[in-house]
Parts: structure tokens; C-alpha cells; sequence
């Protein structure tokens, strides 16, 4: 299915604390979507009764975190009858909720770290023993995360993580490689080991252009045993199935010392810069940027729009 002549809106920005990350995704999506012959409008979004231009046959959904992954955006681009791209609104609140995918994960067998709900009205010390982390449940970028070795670090990365709501997940740590498997139409890309150059996989090593101070080595492909390999990405197919996220996603998981991965969490709008994570596992499969752009869209209208878009 060809681009040309869509009217595509590029919604990005968003209220919540990823929105930089937004502005730089959509920038570059835009970019490669220059040479497909769509006309390509920018959505800056920045609350809930934003406007869509009339005749848009797609909104390319590129607000990460709040708003954009948590199904509000897709709830009222459902009720206005508009396709955009991406999960839909029941399987993007399911997966941006912590604690409803860890509960899923649990239920379809796929392995991830044993974890407790914190709720700081009833008490402030968690049940379960260091070392472990301690996350807010509805964000994205590590956002508020914090990795506690021992009880002394616990009051000041509580205080944080506390920032962003009173109800907290804390997970038990898993020491080992830090991977991430991009799905798209249901298949596994090439796996990415990310290697931070100290510290863990925060926003700060996450988006150094960002913040100073940061910085991430990525392997791709992930200089794994086949075998391994193999297995981390089935269990990276079934989170994404678990949930139910249509088109396309990240799944970011822990290997451990055994060679156990450990999903942590999906992203159902990960970064879309031509240097973020989807778009190298992308690469490494022989996908260039523009063709994932691309796919990503039509795959996107093959799903939601009417079936006279394509007569």
C-alpha cells in the first residue's frame, strides 16, 4: 500500500514528562516520511481537546509515555473515528500500567521479576528484602526509577520515586545484561544488548543529548548463544501477545546470570529517532528507517481504516 496522497498528522509533544523525547521522534519520523508523497501535517499536542485538521486519513501517534501510551489519546481518536498508528486504547492502558502487566505477564507464563504494590497511605518500607527497585507504575523513559542496594539508599529514592504518585512498584533486582527485542507485525527483531557506561539504563544514559553526563554502548545483534537468543525472543513474542498491542512494540528484559531473561516492561510508542533502539533492531533486520516509518503507517491503516480508503 502506497503513502501518497494521505494526509498524515503527526502528533507529538504531549503533557507529560517525555515530551522533549516526543518532539525529537517526531521530527525524524517526519523527515522519513518526506519521500512517500503523503502531505504531512504536525500535531502538537498539549492536552485533551486538541484538534485534528479535517481530512487526515491517519494521526501517527509519536507522544510518548503520558497521554500518548496510556490509551487517552487513542480513546478519543476512537471516538472521532480517526485511525491512527499503533496499539489501540485497551491494550495501550493495559501495557502502560505496571501493575496490570505484570499481572497478565504472570497469567499467559511469561517470566518477570517477582514484585510488590507499595502503597505509601499504608505504610513506606517494602515487604520484600535488598537489594531491589523501586518505580512510579505509569511512566516511561525510568522516569522516577531507582535501584536500591541497601536499606540506607531507600529513604532518598523513595522521596523520588514518590514524586510521581503514592502507589509505587517495587520489583527484585535482577543483575544481568540489560536487552531489548522490537516486534513488529508480530515478529521478533534482531535483539539489542544495551551496555550503559555506568549507572543503569536511566534517562540520563537513555537521552545523553538530554542530560549531561550520560552515555549507553548497544550491541545489535546481541553477541548471545543462539539458544539464548532464541529463547529471549519468544518470551519477548509473548509480553507483546500477553497484552494484546497491535503493529508494533519494544520489550525490554533482563538476562540474568543463568541466561534467564526477565520482562520488564513493553513500550507501545518507543523512541523514533534514526538512533533510538526500534529503528536499530530495525536496521540490523534489514529494515532502513524509512521503510520502518512507512510500515509502521500502512500496517496502521490496513488495521483501523474503513475498508473504502483503499477503492
Amino acid at each position: 500500500m502506497s503513502l501518497s496522497g494521505r494526509k498524515i498528522a503527526i502528533a507529538q509533544g504531549g503533557p507529560g514528562s517525555e515530551r522533549e523525547i516526543s518532539l525529537a521522534s517526531a521530527k525524524s519520523v517526519r523527515a522519513a516520511l518526506e519521500p512517500s508523497g503523503a502531505t504531512l501535517l504536525d500535531l502538537d499536542v498539549r492536552c485533551s481537546d486538541f484538534e485534528v485538521p479535517e481530512g487526515v486519513d491517519l494521526v501517527y501517534n509519536l507522544i510518548h509515555g503520558t497521554f500518548g501510551e496510556d490509551g487517552a489519546i487513542q480513546e478519543i481518536l476512537d471516538r472521532r473515528a480517526i485511525p491512527y498508528t499503533g496499539a489501540g486504547a485497551e491494550s495501550s492502558r493495559l501495557t502502560f500500567d505496571k501493575f496490570l502487566s505484570k499481572e497478565l505477564f504472570l497469567a499467559n507464563g511469561v517470566p518477570t521479576p517477582r514484585y510488590e504494590v507499595l502503597d505509601l497511605a499504608e505504610r513506606n518500607s517494602p515487604k520484600m528484602d535488598f537489594p531491589l527497585v523501586v518505580k512510579p507504575p505509569r511512566e516511561g523513559s525510568s522516569v522516577g526509577v531507582h535501584l536500591v542496594r541497601e536499606a540506607g539508599e531507600w529513604d532518598s529514592a523513595l522521596a523520588d520515586a514518590s514524586k510521581h504518585g503514592r502507589v509505587l512498584l517495587v520489583e527484585e533486582l535482577v543483575e544481568g545484561k540489560e536487552l531489548t527485542v522490537g516486534v513488529l507485525d508480530g515478529v521478533a527483531l534482531p535483539i539489542i544488548h544495551i551496555q550503559p557506561r555506568s549507572g543503569f539504563y536511566d534517562i540520563k544514559n537513555k537521552y545523553p543529548w538530554l542530560m549531561e553526563g550520560g552515555g549507553t554502548d548497544y550491541f545489535c545483534p546481541a553477541d548471545l548463544d543462539p539458544a539464548v537468543t532464541e529463547e529471549v525472543q519468544r518470551v519477548a513474542l509473548a509480553a507483546h501477545r500477553s497484552l494484546g498491542i497491535e503493529v508494533y512494540s519494544r520489550v525490554d528484559l533482563l538476562l540474568d546470570g543463568s541466561g534467564k531473561p526477565f520482562v520488564l516492561e513493553v513500550n507501545t510508542i518507543p523512541g523514533m529517532t534514526a538512533s533510538s533502539l526500534l529503528p536499530k533492531a530495525a536496521a540490523a533486520a534489514g529494515i532502513e528507517f524509512r521503510e520502518l516509518c512507512e510500515r509502521i503507517a500502512e500496517l496502521s491503516l490496513q488495521l483501523r481504516s474503513p475498508k473504502n480508503v483503499f477503492q
